[in-house]
């Protein structure tokens, strides 16, 4: 089955970072996310924090494991609202400074997601532009992906095709039902376009990426598990043609029309926190 038409009103195609004085990255950085739509190796949280945001992983995944409901390692998706350990992670202002020398001063979190691949997890994720998946429009949502665990090509770490993010949205096919993989779209022939690079990462550093650029992952053929955390962020101008907007954390600036929710922060992270719920449809790294 193939798809090879733009999704009905939406707009997808990059829109470049402007920022002329950049909190965080370099003149040089901002300049290198524009033309080959990522930036990574970025240094937010030290050892001592990489234990704890590993440990409160563990605790949720053991809490999704021990309901026995049908969930798995890549269920944990859009609990920023309800869990407050992942809601101080989203608004971690370290992260936020970076995401604001790419987007500008008005943005919300939208999304989070853990991508956490067991050792020997035999899917992987296609090659797949994000912003091909989500009811958004424009498209302007950066992701953050944060390593959890120390994330190499051994254990499946994320891979982009530099520059794609500029050619537009892309035609795909869609996987098997036979196919091992996380979400079905698979770009076509999207090594013409470029060698793959690999997001090679540090428990506690992050990368930043185009919502057009395409990515995706190999199977975790390694013994050590592969775990990180995508962070959504789009600004505030982003509109949605399915009320995407009703999960949302205005994390810098003002959303003038007020369409954005603004969530605050949980109390804790109670057991009904992460009740069964159907996770929402979203691309995968």
């Amino acid at each position: 089955m193939t798809q090879t038409q733009q999704p009905e009103n939406r707009i997808l195609r990059f829109f470049p970072a402007s920022t002329a004085n950049p909190r965080r990255l370099t003149r040089e950085q901002v300049a290198r996310f524009n033309e080959k739509g990522y930036v990574t190796g970025l240094d937010v949280y030290t050892p001592t924090e990489a234990d704890r945001n590993r440990a409160y992983f563990d605790m949720l995944l053991k809490r999704v494991e021990d309901a026995n409901d049908g969930r798995d390692a890549y269920s944990i998706n859009g609990y920023h609202c309800q869990c407050a350990g992942l809601w101080d992670i989203v608004t971690e202002p370290r992260i936020l400074d970076y995401v604001q020398d790419i987007l500008g001063p008005d943005f919300v979190a939208w999304g989070t997601h853990y991508f956490c691949k067991l050792p020997r997890d035999p899917k992987h994720v296609p090659w797949h532009q994000d912003a091909s998946y989500w009811p958004l429009t424009p498209s302007k949502t950066v992701t953050v992906w944060l390593a959890i665990d120390d994330a190499d090509r051994a254990n499946g770490a994320m891979k982009v095709i530099p520059g794609t993010h500029t050619k537009g949205h892309l035609a795909f096919d869609h996987a098997g039902p036979d196919e091992k993989v996380v979400l079905g779209q698979k770009v076509r022939n999207a090594e013409s376009f470029g060698d793959p690079a690999w997001i090679e990462l540090k428990a506690g550093q992050i990368s930043l990426h185009a919502d057009m650029l395409v990515h995706g992952s190999d199977p975790n053929t390694s013994d050590r598990r592969r775990c990180g955390l995508t962070i959504r962020y789009a600004t505030t101008d982003v509109r949605s043609t399915a009320n995407w907007n009703k999960m949302s954390i205005l994390c810098r600036g003002a959303d003038a029309e007020n369409y954005w929710a603004n969530l605050p922060r949980p109390a804790d992270d109670t057991p009904a926190a992460l009740a069964w719920q159907k996770p929402a449809p979203g691309a995968a790294s």
